[in-house]
């Protein structure tokens, strides 16, 4: 059951209660949501529910109706983010993992750990032990393979899981590795699952051969009830009639599954479907259904593979792979986990020290649930604060004056085009730099108060650019109503909520509704679905550092303005090809307090720090003025 708990409870009053819980043998986990704290109690239950409910402090007990009571929605509404070392699964972003089906030796495993390391991998897997069909096949390294993974995972800065088959090997394994993996065959191995539960370390759950949906979870749930809620389910694809591929990929699976339960899903279509060439579009597929990551079989000589080669990627394979998950990810409203999202411990501690609240602050313009704050939400970890602003220039002075270590801005939309206002204030604060870009896709939807119609709505407020791109719907679905410009798609959700209206509807993304706790009555609305802005992470030069030692830059911007002649740009330009700087962007900008006088934007490919040292002294000599505003990481 789960135990509403009345926002003004005393930790007297908590404790009475999870004593008594306790006394009747149920098992106690407690989950702060949003808005609400709940218990969540399961075990054997013989307790009368009006018992608990009777107690002061609690504000009503529901029972859960699904047979995993852990791994269940309705025990937790918020997605579960499991962590992994420093990487995270779940919520808005895509983890790679990626390694060898066996580690084979010392020199097979360093040598594939580097090379998907480089191409984007944020987790390394390979098996030390292998449960295999025929007792004749290669069973793995043991222990020993254990110490050459875990030198692997270190050498090259990523946490490692593996499959643990016995119970007696978990305390063992414990050791050397971040994360169990229980292999399909494995699932419902109830005693193994009991050992690794206690351990209370994150486990990759695997869905059995021909399982249900609900044996899986159910699964899930023996782990949960010993003492781990740090569990990624991993679908693989079951044995079916079809003998095309070794499994049957189910991708409606994802979807499913993440309606079901808060605990993250992610995709292995080495052996869903057992042939390399098929591993890459039906890892696409996997993502594109919501998967929050992929655990791919990689090795450098497939053919020589001691387990499984016929569909290990070949490393140039799993780069191009990479590439094109990076590409889908904001098409689903995600990110891309960076190679390696690793905070340094040094960042820890200035984080720690800068905010009041003991944690990160990020700025953005906006109000909560914003296109901004979803930006924000792809690359910072959950837990940071967030800082809304109502201007941009706002949001440039909370990083300038240290209220917010880092702010996230829009640079650019694919329908609207440039944000020249940031470009200017680029301009203006000399010490902030860009050290980052995400990029999101922008889902407008209709959205209104909890139970109105169509019929009932008279009026739409959203930004002029989300009216605007949104103008087929409106003209189709709701030709008479009043279209109102207002200053924020959020806000325009903010504005109807607190006023009421009934008649009223805004226009936004859907982290704006859930926010506020409103109703999506259409998804999707916006005329042309490639609309995609692009985002620049902004902080001071003195953090720059520690930002960019986690994401390598490739990217490069600069400001500069040419003399008065004719010629002048063009000498400029000719620079940036002497050096082989590819220009992605460039754009003119007017100078404050000088009529007629222009500054020019450029964004360049970044190949190598050396290259665009050089190219900056000639650039110099061709220029009256020129700034670095910083490197990056692109989105692209």
């Amino acid at each position: 059951m789960i135990i509403v708990l009345r926002q003004d409870i005393t930790q007297k009053q908590k404790d009475e209660v999870k004593s008594l819980l306790k006394e009747n043998g149920l098992i106690i986990k407690e989950i702060k949501g949003k808005e609400d704290t709940v218990l969540g109690a399961v075990g054997v239950n013989r307790m009368d529910p009006r018992q608990i409910e009777l107690m002061d402090g609690v504000a009503s007990v529901v029972p859960i109706s699904k047979p995993y009571k852990l791994a269940s929605r309705e025990l937790k509404k918020e997605d579960t983010i499991v962590r992994v070392g420093d990487v995270r699964i779940g919520g808005n972003r895509v983890v790679m993992m990626a390694g060898p089906c066996a580690v084979e030796s010392e020199k097979q495993i360093m040598e594939i750990a580097e090379t998907v390391r480089r191409a984007g991998a944020v987790i390394l897997r390979g098996g030390a032990f292998k449960p295999r069909t025929s007792p004749y096949s290669f069973q793995g390294l043991g222990e020993e393979g254990l110490k050459y993974l875990r030198k692997a995972g270190d050498e090259f800065g990523m946490p490692v899981t593996t499959e643990v088959v016995s119970p007696k090997d978990v305390e063992m394994m414990a050791g050397y590795i971040d994360m169990f993996q229980i292999g399909a065959r494995n699932m419902q191995n109830f005693e193994l699952l009991k050992e690794v539960g206690k351990t209370g370390m994150p486990v990759l759950l695997k869905r059995g051969l021909a399982a249900t949906i609900e044996e899986w979870l159910m699964a899930a749930e023996y782990l949960m009830a010993n003492g781990t809620d740090q569990v990624v389910l991993c679908e693989r694809g079951i044995r079916t009639y079809e003998k095309a591929t070794r499994n049957t990929l189910d991708c409606s699976a994802i979807p499913v599954v993440q309606k079901l339960t808060h605990l993250p899903v992610i995709g292995d279509p080495s052996h869903a479907t057992g042939m390399r060439d098929l591993v890459s579009p039906m890892g696409l597929a996997l993502v594109a259904a919501g998967a929050s990551g992929l655990i791919v079989e990689v090795h450098n000589h497939p053919d020589k593979a001691l387990s499984d080669g016929p569909q290990s990627l070949l490393p140039e394979q799993f780069e191009k792979l990479v590439r094109d998950v990076e590409a889908l990810c904001p098409v689903v409203g995600k990110s891309l986990e960076s190679v390696p999202r690793i905070i340094p411990s040094s960042m820890r501690e200035e984080e720690g020290r800068a905010s009041s609240n003991d944690g990160l602050t990020v700025a953005f313009q906006g109000e909560r649930g914003a296109f901004s704050e979803l930006a924000v939400r792809n690359v910072f970890p959950e837990e940071v604060s967030v800082l809304p602003c109502k201007s941009f220039h706002d949001a440039f002075e909370a990083v300038n004056k240290g209220k917010a270590k880092y702010a996230v801005l829009p640079i650019e939309n694919t329908l609207g085009g440039t944000i020249v206002d940031n470009i200017d204030l680029l301009g203006r604060y000399p010490n902030i730099t860009i050290v980052g870009e995400v990029q999101v896709r922008i889902i407008h939807d209709l959205i209104v108060n909890p139970g109105v119609r169509m019929e009932d709505i008279k009026k739409v407020y959203s930004h002029p650019q989300g009216l605007a791109q949104c103008r087929d719907f409106l003209d189709r679905e709701l030709p008479d109503a009043e279209r109102i410009p207002f200053f924020d798609t959020a806000g325009a959700v903010s504005y109807i909520k607190q006023s009421g209206d009934r008649s009223a509807a805004a226009i936004a993304g859907a982290p704006a509704a859930a926010y506020h706790g409103m109703e999506v009555l259409r998804q999707s609305i916006e005329t042309n679905p490639r609309n995609y802005t692009r985002f620049f992470v902004l902080t001071r030069s003195e953090n720059a550092a520690v930002f960019r030692s986690a994401n390598v830059p490739d990217r490069v911007a600069v400001s500069f303005t040419v003399p008065d002649r004719p010629g002048a740009l063009f000498d400029a330009l000719e620079v940036f090809k002497a050096h082989s700087l590819n220009m992605k962007k460039l754009e003119s900008r007017p100078i404050a307090g000088k009529p007629w006088e222009y500054s020019f934007f450029a964004e360049l490919e970044l190949s190598s720090m050396e290259k665009f040292d050089e190219a900056l002294t000639q650039l110099k000599e061709q220029t009256s003025q020129l700034s670095v505003l910083g490197s990056y990481k692109s989105a692209h």
